[in-house]
């Protein structure tokens, strides 16, 4: 009767999980198509960005909706319990990415009505960095990575820091080319976006780790500003 149940459980988690992983494959591809619709300055691909949240969101809810279910039906405990929540978590902090791509790919939209502006290749480093981080969150808790889960915290402190000078440079270039300040903003927008996509990065990694090993970083990760 035990090892029925414990079966039905891990069949049940093993559902729940695969629908994660399945909402980062779609998230991962809202980003690069995301990436192709901002510096391709292809207005479809921003708006398939757009459409594609939908589907994005369905899966979130039915994602907590599963992970509910297991918690009431086998009332898991300990890592059981930490791999049920943390797999849920997963799910609101990618939805939290795709907003942000959406969010991306609108301030798209509205650069395209205006003329190019060389200064969007320099957001290509922050959009491949945050990109990457998103990519290596979720590897991390697939393969349940330590190491890599842990060197998120990092990362995003070093993304913060690109933001940080990339809207600094963009402010300091209103004052010399002030037909440019719409576009400017709308760049500003969009690295602080990325820069929220590498917050939610991290987040997955600190729960990937809590997970695995109930150790809570999450406070430890932070640091003065």
């Amino acid at each position: 009767m035990t090892a029925h149940i414990l079966t039905n459980f891990e069949d049940a988690l093993r559902s729940l999980r695969n629908d994660a992983l399945m909402m980062g494959s779609l998230t991962e591809r809202n980003l690069e198509n995301t990436r192709k619709g901002l510096f391709e300055r292809d207005e479809d691909w921003c708006n398939t960005v757009i459409a594609d949240d939908e589907e994005i969101d369905t899966l979130e809810v039915q994602v907590d909706r599963e992970g509910i279910n297991v918690m009431l039906r086998f009332h898991p405990l300990a890592s059981d319990m930490r791999n049920v929540i943390s797999t849920m978590k997963l799910s609101v902090n990618l939805e939290r990415v795709a907003d942000q791509a959406v969010n991306i790919a609108r301030r798209g939209r509205k650069l395209l009505n205006r003329t190019a502006v060389p200064e969007l290749a320099e957001l290509q480093p922050l959009f491949a960095f945050a990109e990457t981080m998103v990519k290596d969150a979720i590897r991390a808790f697939a393969n349940q990575d330590l190491e890599l889960a842990r060197a998120l915290a990092e990362r995003d402190r070093d993304l913060d820091e690109m933001n940080r000078s990339f809207a600094e440079k963009m402010t300091d270039l209103m004052s010399k080319n002030v037909e440019l300040i719409p576009s400017y903003m709308d760049l500003i927008f969009i690295a602080r976006f990325l820069e929220r996509i590498g917050d939610q990065a991290k987040n997955i990694g600190e729960d990937t780790v809590y997970a695995v090993s109930a150790e809570e970083i999450r406070h430890t990760n932070r640091v003065e500003e």
